[in-house]
C-alpha cells in the first residue's frame, strides 16, 4: 500500500492555465479550462507529511459535473494516473499524469485534460487515494474548444477563432439590400458574470428541468446546445431571455436602444424575461452566449427574408383592391439570425461546418418556438430533409414569391411573381475587419440560374416529400386484397414508388414463404425477381401470384404466410425491403340450434362446414365443448372424408344442465385443415314444467 498524501491546498495555476486555454478574458479569479487540451495544477502537501514517490504513490481523479453525476452519463468519471505525460491531442477519454514539483519536494504537479467530447459545464475536482482518503481540489469550468482536433466546433484558422469566439465587438446589417447600414454591437462574452449567466440559460431550460441528467450529458453535443439556445434565448415557451415585440412599445427598453448583449443578459439573471426584443437583439445575445461557451458564432443578415407560414416554399400575397394585405406570408425588408460552426455527425461529413439557427420566435419546431442548427449546404443544396428545420430557412432566402388582389366578387387575380426578390446580400462581418462580407453564395446559388432552379425544384419535392412524412428515394410496399381464404389463388402486389428527380433502374425481388405465429420461418411458397425501370414519381405494381397448390404444402397450423420485398438502385446501390404477413381467413362454419333450449332437455345442433381446398378433407371431426351444455367432456362427432369444395355435416345432441347465458366453442380438425373454431351465445331457459308440456 503506497503512501497517502496530505495535501495542504491546491493551486489551479490560473495565470497559465487561463493564457493556454484562450479563457484570460474571462474576469473572475476562476479555473476555465477547453475540453481535449490539458491544464496543470500544483498539490502543495502538508510538511514532514509523505512525499510524492513516483511509481509508488497511487491515486485517482474524480471529476463531477451537473447536479446528479453518474457514470453511465459520463456526468461523473473516475479515472487513474497515466503512466506518461498527457498531451494535447484531444482524445476522447480523461486522462491525468504527475509528477514531483521542480521547486520543492513538498509539491506535486497534477496535469489533466479534459475528454475532447465532454459536457461543458462546471465540474467539481477530487482527489482519491487508499484508505478511502478523498480531497476536494476545488472547481473549474470546461467550454467548447474551437482550438483542438478532436473537438465538433474545431476551426482551423486563427484568425477566424479571434474573429468567432474571442471577439467582443461586431456589426449587425439592417436596411434593405440598396441602403445596408452597420449598428455596432458589443456581445460582451467575457464580461463580468456573463460566463456564469450562459450556464444558467442551459440549467433554466425545460429540457433540464425534466431530465436534468440526460440534458447534462447532452451538453456534450454542439448541436444540442445551439438548439436549447434556440429556443431560450425567446421568451415565447419558457422563462427564456428576451420577450419579442413587433407592434406600439409602451413598457420596457424598446428593442433600438440596445446597444449590446450583456445588459441584457444580467438583466434577464436578476428579474426573469427582458423587454423587448426583435431579430437582430434575439441573434445578438444568441451569439454572445454561443461565443462565451466556446462554439464559433457570426450574425448574419438576410434581405428580404421570407416567412413562409404553411411550409410550401411559396409567399402567397394576396391583397384587396385597396392594397389591403390579406395573406398570412410575408416578406421582411431584413431579418437577423446566426450560423454556428461545428460537425455534424449525425448528418454526415459533408454537411460539417456553418449551421443557421434562428432565436427569434416565428415557428414552432417539434412543439416549441426554435429554429436550427440546419447546415448552410443543406440549405444551398436544397436538402430539406436534413435536421434541423432547413424548409423554413431555405424558404427565407430562397422562397419564390407571387401576388395576387382579390376582386369583389371573390375572384383572385395574379398581378406579379418573382424568383429573385427573396434572399439577398446575405451578410454578415468579415473577419478581422470592419468590412461587410456577402455571404449569399453560401446560402444559394446564383441567383436566377440554372443550377438555383433546380435546386428550388428539387426543394419542393423534398419539402412534399417530407410532410407527407416520406424521405427522397425509392420506397417500397406491399399491398394484400382482400378475401385470402385457405385454399384460394390470390395476388399481392409489391408498389414501388420512386420519389427522386431522375427515372431509376431497379431489380426487384419478391419471396413468399410460410411463418409460425413465433416467427419461426418456414417452407418457400412463392418468388419473383426481375428488372424495373421507374420513371420521377412513378408507382410500378409488381404483381406475385400466390396459387394454393404452391402455398399449401407449406402452411403450418398457424395459416401465415410471410412476403418480402426487396429492391435494389443499380445507380446508388440503396437497398429498399418491405414485408408484411399474410394471417390467411378460415372458412365459416355455421352452428344451428333447432328449437329452444331447456334445462335437462335434448336440443339437436346441426353443423356445416364447407371445404375451401381444391382437394379432399381426411379424418374430419367436429368437436363442441360449453360450460353447462356439454358435461364434463367435450362431444366430438367424426364425419369421415370430404371432398374437394363438398361440405361437412354434422349433428349432435345436447342436454343443457343449469339455465343462463352461455357459450357453445365448435371445433373442425381433418389431415388437411386444422382447428379451425366458431362459437354462436345461447340463452338456456328454466326447465319446462308439467303444465307446459
Amino acid at each position: 500500500m503506497g503512501p497517502v498524501l496530505e495535501i495542504e491546498r491546491c493551486d489551479l495555476n490560473l495565470t497559465t492555465n487561463r493564457v493556454n486555454h484562450h479563457t484570460e478574458l474571462y474576469p473572475e479569479e476562476r479555473l476555465v479550462v477547453r475540453r481535449g487540451q490539458p491544464f496543470c495544477v500544483t498539490l502543495c502537501l502538508k510538511p514532514g507529511g509523505d512525499k510524492f514517490k513516483p511509481g509508488r504513490s497511487s491515486f485517482s481523479i474524480t471529476v463531477q459535473t451537473g447536479p446528479l453525476p453518474r457514470k453511465e452519463s459520463d456526468t461523473e468519471v473516475n479515472f487513474d494516473l497515466s503512466d506518461g505525460s498527457v498531451d494535447g491531442s484531444g482524445d476522447s477519454t480523461w486522462a491525468a499524469s504527475a509528477v514531483a514539483g521542480p521547486s520543492a519536494a513538498d509539491t506535486v504537479l497534477l496535469t489533466l485534460r479534459p475528454s475532447a467530447d465532454a459536457p461543458i459545464g462546471l465540474y467539481s475536482l477530487r482527489l482519491d487515494q487508499e484508505r478511502g482518503v478523498k480531497t476536494s481540489l476545488g472547481h473549474f469550468t470546461v467550454l467548447f474548444n474551437p482550438w483542438c482536433p478532436r473537438d465538433a466546433v474545431y476551426m482551423n484558422s486563427e484568425s477566424k477563432r479571434r474573429e468567432y469566439v474571442l471577439s467582443q465587438h461586431g456589426l449587425i446589417y439592417r436596411g434593405t439590400p440598396k441602403r445596408i447600414m452597420a449598428l455596432p454591437w458589443n456581445y460582451g462574452q467575457f464580461e463580468e458574470g456573463i460566463l456564469d449567466v450562459c450556464l444558467k440559460i442551459l440549467d433554466d431550460n425545460p429540457k433540464f428541468v425534466s431530465d436534468a441528467d440526460q440534458d447534462c450529458s447532452a451538453r456534450r453535443n454542439p448541436v444540442y446546445v445551439t438548439r436549447v439556445l434556440s429556443a431560450m434565448i425567446n421568451s415565447q415557451d419558457d422563462r427564456g431571455v428576451l420577450v419579442g415585440n413587433w407592434g406600439e412599445i409602451t413598457d420596457g427598453v424598446h428593442p433600438g436602444e440596445w446597444v449590446g448583449s450583456g445588459d441584457i443578459l444580467r438583466k434577464w439573471a436578476q428579474t426573469g424575461p427582458v423587454r423587448y426584443g426583435q431579430c437582430w437583439v434575439f441573434a445578438a445575445v444568441a451569439c454572445a452566449v454561443s461565443r462565451a461557451l466556446g462554439i464559433p458564432c457570426r450574425v448574419v443578415t438576410n434581405f428580404g427574408s421570407a416567412h413562409d407560414t404553411d411550409a410550401n416554399l411559396l409567399i402567397e400575397k394576396l391583397y384587396s383592391e385597396d392594397l389591403e394585405n390579406l395573406s398570412d406570408d410575408s416578406i421582411w425588408n431584413f431579418h437577423v439570425w446566426v450560423d454556428s460552426w461545428m460537425a455534424r455527425p449525425d448528418l454526415g461529413k459533408e454537411y460539417n461546418g456553418w449551421q443557421a439557427s434562428d432565436p427569434t420566435p416565428q415557428e414552432t419546431s417539434e412543439g416549441i418556438f426554435c429554429c436550427g442548427p440546419a447546415p448552410l449546404k443543406a440549405i444551398k443544396q436544397g436538402e430539406l430533409t436534413k435536421k434541423y428545420d432547413a424548409p423554413f430557412i431555405f424558404a427565407e432566402v430562397n422562397a419564390d414569391v407571387v401576388e395576387m388582389i382579390r376582386l369583389p366578387n371573390g375572384k383572385e387575380v395574379q398581378i406579379s411573381n418573382s424568383t429573385k426578390s427573396v434572399g439577398q446580400c446575405i451578410s454578415t462581418k468579415s473577419v478581422g475587419s470592419n468590412q461587410r462580407h456577402d455571404i449569399t453564395h453560401k446560402y444559394k446559388c446564383a441567383e436566377g440560374s440554372e443550377e438555383e432552379r433546380r435546386v428550388f425544384e428539387k426543394a419542393q419535392h423534398h419539402n412534399k416529400l417530407q410532410q407527407k412524412g416520406l424521405e427522397p428515394g425509392l420506397h417500397l410496399k406491399i399491398k394484400l386484397v382482400e378475401g385470402m381464404v385457405v385454399g384460394s389463388d390470390f395476388e399481392i402486389v409489391a408498389l414501388l414508388t420512386n420519389h427522386c428527380m431522375d427515372s431509376r433502374s431497379c431489380s426487384l425481388m419478391i419471396f413468399a414463404q410460410s411463418v409460425s405465429y413465433k416467427g419461426k420461418q418456414g417452407k418457400s411458397c412463392g418468388f419473383s425477381s426481375q428488372t424495373v425501370e421507374v420513371q420521377p414519381g412513378e408507382e410500378l405494381r409488381v404483381p406475385l401470384e400466390l396459387e394454393y397448390q404452391s402455398y399449401g404444402p407449406a402452411l403450418t397450423p398457424d395459416r401465415l404466410i410471410q412476403v418480402s420485398a426487396l429492391s435494389v438502385d443499380k445507380q446508388s446501390m440503396d437497398y429498399c425491403k418491405a414485408q408484411k404477413t399474410i394471417v390467411l381467413d378460415e372458412p365459416d362454419m355455421d352452428i344451428q340450434v333447432l328449437g329452444e333450449m331447456h334445462v335437462n332437455s335434448s336440443v339437436q345442433v346441426d353443423l356445416t362446414l364447407s371445404n375451401p381446398l381444391p382437394e379432399a378433407l381426411h379424418k374430419c371431426s367436429f368437436t363442441a365443448e360449453g360450460a353447462g351444455l356439454t358435461g364434463t367432456q367435450p362431444i366430438v362427432v367424426k364425419v369421415g372424408d370430404v371432398g374437394p369444395k363438398g361440405e361437412a355435416r354434422a349433428h349432435m345432441e345436447l342436454s343443457p344442465t343449469a339455465a343462463g347465458s352461455t357459450v357453445l366453442l365448435v371445433n373442425f380438425d381433418s389431415k388437411e385443415l386444422r382447428n379451425i373454431k366458431s362459437f354462436i351465445h345461447v340463452d338456456v331457459k328454466k326447465a319446462q314444467t308439467t303444465a307446459n308440456i
